[in-house]
């Protein structure tokens, strides 16, 4: 595919940087010739300094026989993604998508205005990931948590600590625990590398353990895992940007007490006036002594969505110590997601990866419901529907030479899902669930077409 990037920020760079990997024909704007330089450091991409609102600039950049156009500038410059986007589709663009940072934009009645000004998605990380962070408090024993189709399946994540009831057991003993398959383990991130596992598979401590579970097995995994859900009641946030913001926002009508801390006075005045119940405090939160006046240790939860993803780590480490059960940070350097889990941070949230997941699928075929690019690991998860006469539906799955580097977890058929195994056969319009790696996601979308 031809695919235009206008924004070589963090985001920008990420995306270049994973689908250059797929052998797209890439092309980077941006009005910093810095940016541009260290995108082509780390990717095999063509440049253009310049607006990306700009009609020459565009038409340089070959825009009009492009087949995506992704407008991702920083979150303040939201009115360049939307320009340039309407831009993009009205000179020849195939599909366009724009990042945006307003609310409003995505309510049900406001949408169609930005499809009838050519533009096919718009999305908001931020908002995406207070999302993400209210289901990662609902399912505190994991460190990652997906649902498909409503909860017929789930992705369950967690790392195997001292004592979990799964250390030393291989991977045909974890399927036998679960009965006639309420689960099925289908990927251990170990030492940074990521392992399709096989019934061999022996479980060591601290293995990052990925499993797909259909609802009623989700207790069982779990108890396994040796985590044990909580229940949040009380909730402090640390920072007060949006996505601090929109947490407090979703749960403060729900949970007991919700307090956020935010460094900026201007920033906390607004919030209280925006906040019914939730107690807005004016502090620093890697002030461990505000910390403990905060009475820090009385919380369930702790949530740190600064900023900084050093401000982040360090005040969860801390939470983890003064007793919090809890901690979710907000991470954007991708080389501290390792350090931050090893100082025991227990789930990460990423905006880049986020990002990704959304802007990826436009990549694949468009069988692919829905793809999430996971914490932890280099691998993606994906929901693909099944085409009549594809591939995938032509013989049990021990016969497809499904590739070796990837691995079907479920199946949903209906109203009814299953465990996949080497006798399942895929029947057409069957939602499949695929955990993958980078490098099979090209040969496991063929398989789906």
């Amino acid at each position: 595919m031809k695919i235009i990037i206008a924004g070589a920020g963090e985001v920008g760079s990420h995306l270049a940087k994973m689908l250059s990997n797929e052998y797209h024909n890439l092309t980077v704007i941006d009005l910093d010739q810095e940016r541009l330089d260290r995108i082509s450091e780390s990717a095999d991409v063509i440049t253009f300094r310049g607006s990306p609102t700009s009609i020459e600039v565009l038409n340089r950049a070959g825009v009009s026989n492009s087949d995506l156009f992704i407008a991702v500038s920083p979150a303040q410059e939201q009115d360049v993604n939307i320009i340039s986007a309407m831009l993009a589709k009205k000179m020849g663009a195939g599909k366009v998508t724009a990042r945006i940072n307003n609310d409003e934009y995505l309510k049900s009645e406001n949408k169609y205005l930005f499809t009838e000004m050519g533009i096919d998605i718009i999305f908001y990380p931020e908002k995406i990931a207070s999302h993400e962070i209210v289901d990662l408090l609902k399912q505190t024993g994991t460190s990652e948590f997906m649902e498909f189709d409503k909860g017929k399946l789930q992705l369950i994540v967690f790392r195997l600590e001292d004592g979990a009831p799964l250390i030393d057991k291989t991977l045909a003993d974890f399927d036998y625990l679960g009965g006639d398959l309420h689960y099925r383990a289908v990927a251990i991130n170990r030492d940074g590398e990521t392992i399709i596992p096989r019934g061999s598979t022996r479980f060591k401590i601290n293995d990052l353990v990925f499993v797909i579970s259909k609802k009623e097995g989700s207790r069982e995994v779990m108890k396994y895992s040796g985590k044990d859900n909580i229940d949040i009641k009380r909730l402090m946030i640390i920072g007060g940007g949006r996505i601090g913001e929109m947490v407090a926002k979703k749960l403060e009508n729900t949970l007991d007490h919700v307090r956020l801390i935010e460094v900026s006075k201007e920033k906390c005045d607004r919030l209280s006036e925006i906040l019914g119940r939730t107690l807005v405090i004016n502090g620093d939160g890697r002030n461990t002594d505000l910390l403990i006046e905060q009475e820090i240790s009385s919380f369930d939860a702790v949530v740190a969505v600064t900023s900084s993803s050093e401000t982040n780590i360090l005040t969860c480490a801390a939470a983890k110590k003064m007793g919090v059960l809890k901690t979710i940070a907000e991470v954007e350097n991708i080389e501290y997601i390792k350090l931050a889990e090893g100082m025991g941070v227990d789930s990460i949230i990423n905006k880049k990866l986020i990002t990704a997941s959304r802007i990826f699928r436009f990549t694949l075929s468009n069988k692919v419901q829905s793809i999430k690019c996971l914490n932890g690991s280099d691998a993606e998860v994906l929901q693909f529907i099944a085409n009549p006469n594809s591939e995938i539906t032509r013989d049990k799955i021990r016969n497809l030479k499904f590739p070796k580097d990837a691995i079907i977890g479920g199946v949903i058929r209906g109203q009814h899902s299953f465990i996949a195994i080497g006798d399942t056969e895929i029947k057409p319009y069957d939602k499949v669930v695929v955990f993958a790696l980078p490098t099979a996601l090209t040969k496991v979308n063929r398989f789906f077409v």
